[in-house]
């Protein structure tokens, strides 16, 4: 694990998604008197979708300065904006309807179309945001952990794993079939805060095995975000750490 990495373990979800919610206003509100933004990369699933909905709700939505927050995808499904898979969708329901946040703002992953040329355009929109540093350094980037240990779009054997110079990069569910756009391992380690958000007694026996892994077991893609600077959260409920 990385040095600066903490757990936190909530009895329910939503307790879980509370203090993620309460946590992204503290966040903010800590930027505030130093920066003009605060960057986030979104997650998809339904316990981001919680955390999302929290944060459109009083007392935490008139705590945070909407203005001053721009939001990204850490990755997408390759389906248009109104479609029920799409992690934009999810969002702009939960979140970005519900709050008063600059339309210019919200930058989502384009998922309608030709992959590649949509993840070229994405990485262009980061590097502008993001310009004169290397890599985007997100304030904040929010993930979750699949059953099969990964995360966005970032899926075991995928090539994606292994790009170091793209930060946005077209990807496959083979389980699914379903095209992706998938933000990179580099993009996700360079974030300021990396907060995981793990619900569920059938990720148990994952998240035992990524938190304590074994000598000579094979790198799971959850494994590979290790911030380089900055702080790593894990977030998760009783079902999950059961078996920690």
């Amino acid at each position: 694990m990385a040095p600066q990495s903490n757990i936190s373990v909530f009895e329910t979800p939503e307790q879980l998604a509370l203090s993620a919610a309460e946590r992204f206003v503290e966040y903010a509100s800590q930027l505030r008197d130093m920066a003009e933004r605060f960057s986030v990369a979104l997650a998809g699933g339904n316990t981001p979708r919680r955390v999302y909905e929290l944060l459109a709700t009083e007392p935490l939505r008139k705590q945070v300065d909407w203005s001053k927050v721009y939001l990204f995808f850490g990755d997408e499904r390759c389906v248009p904006p109104e479609h029920p898979d799409s992690n934009y969708a999810m969002a702009y329901e939960a979140l970005i309807s519900k709050v008063p946040i600059p339309a210019k703002n919200v930058h989502r992953i384009i998922g309608e179309g030709n992959a590649n040329e949509n993840a070229l355009a994405y990485e262009k929109q980061l590097r502008t945001f993001f310009a004169g540093r290397h890599w985007p350094h997100f304030d904040l980037v929010l993930l979750g952990m699949g059953e099969d240990g990964h995360t966005a779009s970032l899926f075991p054997n995928s090539a994606a794993l292994k790009e170091m110079s793209r930060c946005v990069v077209p990807t496959r569910n083979e389980q699914s079939g379903q095209d992706r756009i998938t933000l990179t391992v580099p993009v996700f380690n360079h974030g300021r805060r990396i907060m995981f958000l793990v619900t569920g007694k059938k990720k148990a026996q994952r998240l035992r095995q990524v938190l304590h892994p074994q000598p000579g077991s094979a790198q799971l893609p959850v494994q590979a975000i290790t911030p380089i600077e900055g702080m790593l959260e894990w977030l998760v409920d009783a079902e999950a750490a059961s078996l920690l």
